[in-house]
């Protein structure tokens, strides 16, 4: 990193951040977090490796997406094991802009920040109002 101008002792705002998007990321959280300032779950990959089904496949995408008890609960593990250590957590995959109840779930578990896609900021946005 310092061969390419990224220097964490010089720079003591630069943070480096792990995706973790396969389930060893969430088995061994705790010496990525040695290393990294932070996580941001890919939860489509997470999905797909977890559940064992191509999240491609119109056959089983109706059992194969984030609200899965499986997913929800290794989600809410590494949420947990990120803020027990300091360490910033956040969700750059598809299923907060699909499922409602997922980003509710994101929200009431302590994540940090989701992304969504654009057409869907403000349904989430006033779905998660809904719920205070």
């Amino acid at each position: 990193m310092k061969e390419n101008g990224l220097d964490r002792e010089a720079d003591k705002e630069l943070k480096i951040y792990v995706m973790c998007e396969i389930p060893s990321n969430i088995l061994l959280a705790d010496e990525f977090l040695e290393i990294f300032d932070g996580m941001s779950i890919g939860s489509n990959d997470l999905t797909q490796l977890v559940m064992g089904l191509d999240r491609d496949s119109g056959i089983v995408t109706h059992i194969a997406n984030e609200n899965n008890p499986s997913v929800k609960k290794l989600v809410a593990q590494i949420i947990h094991k990120c803020k027990e250590k300091g360490k910033y957590i956040g969700i750059c995959g598809q299923a907060p802009s699909d499922y409602p109840e997922f980003a509710q779930f994101l929200v009431d578990e302590g994540i940090e920040s989701m992304s969504l896609n654009p057409d869907t900021v403000i349904k989430i946005i006033m779905a998660l109002g809904e719920k205070k």
